[in-house]
């Protein structure tokens, strides 16, 4: 599984949401300035290729869903995170939100509970 570019991620996470999804539908959830047709027929067909997505054939139309779940997604490059900016360390990545105060007492403490929960 490849990294996807940050425009990439931001269409999956779309067609996360909606499902199914025409080159439209997808369109319309953009917020701010939106691509040209054209460039997002082209960012959904890169998704293809790396195998992120398939379609079903309408036509000359496609309809387009997810390949790979979020879940997926999200646990190969928060691990791959872990070990290039954390030094594969939990506890390293957990003091870098405290310190930059990103995270609160009382979410450390629910991170606590959920973790005593399942020894």
């Amino acid at each position: 599984m490849r990294k996807l570019t940050n425009k990439e991620e931001e269409i999956m996470k779309i067609l996360w949401g909606l499902e199914k999804a025409f080159v439209k539908e997808i369109m319309d959830k953009i917020e701010g300035d939106k691509p040209h047709y054209n460039t997002m027929s082209t960012i959904v067909r890169n998704l293809e290729e790396k195998n992120y997505v398939s379609y079903e054939a309408f036509g000359k139309t496609h309809r387009y869903y997810p390949l790979v779940t979020k879940e997926d997604y999200r646990k190969k490059f928060v691990n791959s995170s872990m070990v290039d900016y954390f030094d594969n360390s939990y506890k390293n990545l957990v003091s870098f939100f405290a310190k930059e105060e990103k995270i609160s007492v009382e979410e450390l403490k629910e991170i606590i509970d959920l973790i005593e929960k399942k020894k």
